[in-house]
């Protein structure tokens, strides 16, 4: 109870913009006895792209989950950039975040240019003690990408540092410690992504499309690194109708959830059994990081009580 009070006196606080640039955009949830997820991913894309179905489900049980780009996303547009790009970008999130039902906050800090520093770590443990949160997700530091690289640094650096009482005093702690999730990625060195928790989407998979449809300068605009008469190209196949534009959303939504289902059939086999594994279409998957709480298989299925339907 004292936690949670001194949690609320910081709410206070930070609702006085006392504490800096960094605030959040909802206040965090009440001590309800409901769990509470944050996802961090590199851009305004990112979390919705790889937990958005899982995150419809949560906040469909009346549990909370919070999605955090760690940059704005203002480099991610073939024509269009800066400012303008960057407030478009979190147009776009807040949408897909009515959409699944949750919470969304966008970092002030620019596309390209994020760095696993001090001040950026403490941002990050700041937002997961002020989420109190049970899960943390976000990338693997092995990625094509330098932000999706940082913010994996930086997410596995916290893993610690939100158990410690005397760092960042403006926040309580977090008891016990979250157990951190990576976000699926196909790269293989180090070592290939793991599979350890598998999620059907199926009953949500709507969500998730219409969700993937509001991020339109992402989804149906955002050609690059390759020729202008490629990119011409590429542009032209995209339909300019809105319905026409949900539906390709959701062909892509099913095709991409549906590789995930096929090529993780038996963890969602583990979780699901024989039976109702073997019919799930569309899937999320979610491997455990060392660096958290390392959850038992009963955890796991308080922590995803949707594994158990």
């Amino acid at each position: 109870m004292m936690k949670r009070s001194f949690l609320l006196i910081l709410l206070t606080v930070m609702s006085a913009g006392l504490l800096g640039p960094h605030r959040i955009n909802a206040a965090p949830p009440g001590d309800d006895g409901k769990l509470r997820i944050i996802v961090f991913g590199a851009h305004p894309d990112d979390a919705e792209f790889d937990a958005g179905g899982s995150a419809a489900l949560w906040a469909s049980m009346g549990h909370h989950v919070k999605f955090v780009s760690v940059t704005n996303g203002d480099l991610g547009h073939y024509e269009m950039g800066g400012g303008p790009l960057a407030r478009r970008r979190k147009k776009e999130v807040l949408k897909a975040a009515e959409i699944l039902g949750i919470t969304t906050q966008v970092l002030d800090i620019h596309d390209g240019e994020l760095l696993p520093t001090l001040e950026n770590r403490k941002t990050l443990v700041r937002l997961i003690r002020d989420w109190q949160a049970d899960i943390v997700m976000g990338h693997r530091p092995y990625d094509y990408s330098p932000d999706h690289r940082n913010v994996g640094l930086l997410m596995q650096d916290t893993a610690f540092m939100v158990t410690v009482p005397f760092y960042e005093l403006n926040s309580p702690v977090v008891e016990p410690n979250p157990v951190y999730l990576y976000l699926y990625d196909g790269f293989q060195k180090p070592y290939p992504f793991e599979a350890d928790i598998a999620v059907s989407i199926d009953d949500v998979i709507e969500k998730k499309a219409r969700a993937r449809d509001a991020l339109a300068s992402q989804v149906y605009e955002t050609v690059y690194g390759v020729t202008e008469k490629t990119r011409r190209e590429r542009l032209s196949k995209i339909p300019k109708d809105p319905e026409e534009r949900l539906q390709l959303s959701r062909e892509r939504v099913a095709a991409g959830a549906g590789r995930a289902a096929d090529k993780y059939r038996d963890t969602l086999i583990k979780w699901y059994g024989p039976e109702k594994g073997r019919a799930v279409k569309a899937a999320e998957v979610f491997e455990v990081c060392e660096f958290g709480r390392r959850p038992s298989e009963d955890e796991i299925r308080k922590l995803f009580p949707f594994l158990s339907r």
